[in-house]
């Protein structure tokens, strides 16, 4: 029992399958695997290759594994679940084929993180929240049963369940059984949230994490202007530990202290970012976090 470390391709500046300013798939699978993770996430889908087949071959050259998929719904919008499961289709399946456990799911965007145009409006109504709410269980239950992977809700920047309030909302209003939580911690503490009042609080909800910490000086320039996530990341809001907050030991003993399995994956946004920067940031992450005494990595 314990935390079981990663990274993924977020960390290499790796927003879109398919974008000229993102690092190469094969130059992503080589530098993580030279950083010293064994664990990635496969990130947007088609980025890395989505045969079967394929993809498990170009793991295995690398003894990489996978934790999870990931998605995107917008479950707060009328009529969208076909529209979601569309993509659970293609994305839980191949996690599945590859080893995985997990499905992380993003909640809807109210702004666009390229133009930071607002998309909808930035608060969702009662209606609003119920649709996600139930959409959610429904997601969960599916998965669950169709694939047999656990989803994870990720709270994100930008999204209707981003502070700290809107976690609390959403996790009163789903279903514990189905709807866990991917902690990310970056996003917490973008977003003014505690890490470790949400895991005191929930602890039974927590199923996976996101590790990543910001700059307090570039947050309160960001929140000051209400800029968009976008932009906030291309003026440095997130930092590769420790340079930022949370403190991560504290937050790595509280994963701990749940005594259950946990992947932690580490996920520094760098869109866009020159290709030469990840790795050195990466080793230097994963040799930081091997020195707060991980168990394993």
């Amino acid at each position: 029992m314990g935390i079981t470390i990663g990274s993924a391709p977020d960390s290499w500046g790796v927003w879109f399958a398919d974008d000229p300013l993102q690092t190469p798939a094969s130059r992503f699978l080589d530098e993580v695997a030279e950083a010293g993770y064994e664990w990635i996430e496969l990130g947007p889908y088609g980025y890395l290759p989505t045969d079967a087949a394929e993809l498990s071959d170009e793991l295995a050259k690398r003894d990489l594994k996978v934790s999870a998929g990931t998605i995107f719904a917008a479950l707060h919008r009328p009529d969208h679940y076909d529209e979601a499961w569309a993509q659970v289709e293609l994305v839980a399946d191949l996690t599945r084929a590859v080893g995985g456990t997990h499905l992380v799911v993003i909640p809807g965007q109210w702004r666009s993180d390229k133009t930071g145009e607002a998309l909808e409006p930035r608060e969702l109504d009662e209606a609003g929240w119920q649709r996600l709410a139930s959409g959610m269980d429904r997601l969960g239950a599916d998965v669950k049963e169709r694939y047999g992977l656990q989803m994870a809700f990720h709270s994100h920047a930008d999204t209707h369940v981003d502070t700290q309030d809107q976690i609390e909302r959403f996790l009163e209003m789903t279903d514990p059984e189905v709807v866990k939580l991917c902690l990310d911690t970056g996003h917490v503490s973008f977003s003014g949230g505690d890490n470790l009042e949400i895991i005191r609080r929930h602890p039974d909800r927590i199923a996976y994490a996101h590790l990543k910490q910001v700059d307090p000086q570039v947050v309160a320039k960001v929140k000051a202007e209400d800029l968009g996530f976008g932009d906030a990341v291309k003026l440095g809001a997130m930092v590769e530990p420790p340079q930022g907050v949370p403190d991560m030991p504290p937050v790595l003993a509280a994963l701990e202290d749940l005594g259950r399995d946990i992947f932690a994956i580490v996920e520094q946004d760098l869109y866009p970012v020159a290709f030469d920067v990840p790795l050195p940031i990466a080793r230097r992450t994963c040799s930081y976090l091997r020195s707060c005494r991980l168990p394993r990595a």
